[in-house]
């Protein structure tokens, strides 16, 4: 193990110290000096091992690379993502498994702002689509992003950022209550926070 692996693993153990390390990578890399450059000798530095601090979960957009936002490293968060964070068995079990096998501190949810997905929901019930209809496999995450959609509400500009917000904290209650999870938070082992990642600035905000 690398120094500045066991340095790491010693200081990020708690969900308060996993998310403050995520906090001052965001501003390292909002900063423009980040630590991490992702060289192959960091890569075989954890080939053999890894301890993850925090499961980052988040959107397949590929202007929000998680590990380059946050600034880690090699082996100091896994990641899991989906349109929109959306949830399914697959993913809950993968993040299941963070928690139980590689007892990572902190499970991150991280939305972002103009979301395609999020926002391709609001114009299908803006035009009166029809959730639960069969409308394929891009028509499933219509279906599971139109609650978020409707609490917000389909009027004014705002109504796709509003949308985004509330998905992400639906996403966090949600895995809050996954058996396994709940029991991990109860204890204070873990513990699962959102955010919204902006894309013009690199700034992510953390969600009460």
């Amino acid at each position: 193990m690398s120094t500045m692996t066991a340095t790491r693993d010693a200081q990020v153990s708690t969900p308060a110290a996993a998310l403050s390390e995520l906090i001052a990578g965001n501003k390292r890399f909002v900063h423009g000096s980040p630590r991490y450059g992702h060289d192959v000798t960091q890569a075989a530095a954890t080939a053999n091992q890894q301890k993850p601090h925090s499961l980052v979960f988040g959107c397949i957009d590929s202007r929000v690379p998680l590990e380059a936002i946050f600034d880690q490293s090699f082996g100091a968060i896994a990641v899991a993502r989906s349109g929109a964070h959306v949830l399914d068995r697959s993913l809950i079990g993968s993040i299941n498994f963070a928690v139980a096998e590689l007892s990572v501190s902190l499970v991150l949810v991280v939305g972002h702002k103009r979301c395609g997905a999020v926002t391709a929901t609001v114009e299908a019930l803006r035009a009166g689509a029809t959730v639960g209809g069969d409308v394929g496999y891009v028509g499933y995450l219509v279906d599971e992003l139109a609650p978020a959609v409707r609490e917000a509400g389909l009027e004014g500009e705002d109504a796709t950022e509003k949308a985004i917000r509330i998905n992400v904290s639906r996403t966090v209650e949600r895995l809050r209550n996954v058996p396994g999870l709940a029991e991990e938070i109860a204890a204070g082992r873990v513990d699962v926070v959102g955010a919204v990642y902006d894309l013009d600035s690199g700034w992510v905000e953390f969600l009460p």
